[in-house]
């Protein structure tokens, strides 16, 4: 069976990893916690402007220091909570047991792995994998992302595009390989597109300088 980085077969799974790291709500506690500090940056306008307004209603420096790092504790907290929230539905790898022939498949988010369910119960595996060129003189390199969706018989999953460095036929001929027996399709597109040239404004600045030459004559 063709291997590639993202498919790693153990001895009792083979598992499609998506997102490196550990599962369970514990880690994904800490793991949002570090994150959530910027919480307080990007709401730090709000929080200035309630400075700004006590201090002019006359309040002492330090019941501003208190309110505002109230504040700043506050959206901390709520955005500990959010990211928390939304990364525990994160999914991290796709297991399917046994690693031979799979009968069985789960998916373990951030916050868990969820229930085991029939390898059937998967009828299709979409992988979308988009390459951005670069335009003529850019210097930055092309960025290559891999998105996935899976249909599921009960609905459907789908997944960000991640950064991808491999080779997504590669990957497309392992899944094939591993869940054909189990009448699984494994669709692969591959789409190309070049990076849009910013534009110049000097033809905005030659235009106006030939208008207002042009008025004055």
């Amino acid at each position: 069976m063709a291997t590639d980085p993202l498919l790693r077969q153990g001895p009792d799974s083979t598992d499609l990893v998506l997102r490196a790291g550990p599962a369970g709500p514990a880690r994904n506690a800490l793991t949002s916690a570090g994150s959530a500090l910027f919480a307080p940056l990007a709401l730090g306008v709000p929080t200035l402007v309630v400075a700004f307004w006590m201090a002019l209603a006359g309040a002492r420096a330090s019941t501003v220091f208190v309110v505002v790092g109230v504040i700043a504790g506050l959206e901390y907290l709520l955005g500990w909570l959010a990211l928390a929230c939304s990364r525990a539905r994160d999914i991290l790898r796709v297991e399917f047991a046994p690693a031979g022939v799979p009968a069985s498949l789960r998916l373990v988010r951030g916050a868990g792995p969820d229930d085991w369910l029939p390898v059937d119960t998967l009828r299709e595996v979409r992988l979308t994998h988009k390459v951005v060129e670069p335009y003529q003189g850019d210097r930055k390199p092309a960025v290559s992302t891999l998105a996935l969706e899976l249909v599921l018989r009960d609905g459907r999953e789908r997944l960000d595009p991640l950064p991808f460095g491999g080779d997504p036929q590669r990957l497309a001929d392992a899944l094939e390989a591993l869940l054909g027996p189990a009448a699984v399709v494994v669709d692969l597109r591959t789409e190309h597109s070049t990076r849009d040239e910013p534009r110049s404004h000097s033809t905005w600045f030659s235009g106006g300088s030939a208008s207002a030459n042009s008025g004055g004559g």
